[in-house]
């Protein structure tokens, strides 16, 4: 397991599923987008572990696994190979991984996307919890490309920074909650995290 250097601190493994960019002939996007929009939206302390691998089923498996059962992460996110052609199976090797699915990510990637493209039904992002004697997390299949990335993770603002639709970010810490992970913080201007009244620890 990784030491972690608070007790609140998020471990959050980054996982690019490219068969270009793990060979070196692609240059690699996804990383690099997730790292900065995670600097930009927590305000709780947390370090990534990174991985760049191709679209094979029991590779994607295999490090998944090895993310939750032997990192010791929290928070598992994915990018790429969530589409429809035959070399795209990160939603099965996810769902493989899990122990429990959780429907509502994917249905609100999918319907976040269809603001800006029809295409988005094409999309198959899925997410599940992995559960272990010691440990759980959460794993969850992102767009390939940067700017759906952000818009999934955020969801959809008007001029003046009103939500409209809200992203999927707004949930996952309250679900890291509920699987006894740490206490994670956003900044509110990118990413208001969703708690019930109950569950928020109040702020220094």
């Amino acid at each position: 397991m990784k030491a972690r250097r608070h007790p609140d601190e998020l471990l959050v493994g980054l996982v690019s599923v490219s068969d270009r960019a793990s060979q070196g002939t692609y240059q690699d996007q996804g990383i690099p987008a997730l790292q900065s929009w995670l600097g930009r939206a927590l305000a709780s302390p947390w370090q990534a572990e990174t991985r760049l691998i191709p679209d094979e089923h029991e590779t994607i498996v295999r490090t998944l696994i090895e993310l939750v059962d032997e990192t010791g992460c929290d928070l598992v996110l994915t990018t790429g190979g969530t589409g429809p052609a035959r070399r795209d199976v990160t939603p099965e090797a996810t769902l493989a991984a899990g122990t429990k699915e959780m429907p509502g990510f994917g249905e609100q990637m999918r319907q976040i996307s269809l603001n800006f493209v029809p295409t988005a039904i094409l999309s198959r992002q899925a997410a599940v919890i992995r559960e272990t004697p010691a440990h759980a997390a959460l794993i969850i299949n992102l767009p390939g490309q940067p700017k759906s990335i952000q818009e999934t993770l955020e969801g959809l603002k008007d001029a003046q920074g009103n939500t409209l639709v809200h992203g999927i970010f707004a949930a996952v810490p309250y679900c890291i909650d509920l699987i006894g992970g740490p206490y994670i913080d956003t900044h509110d201007t990118v990413c208001k995290a969703f708690r019930p009244k109950s569950a928020v620890r109040q702020r220094p």
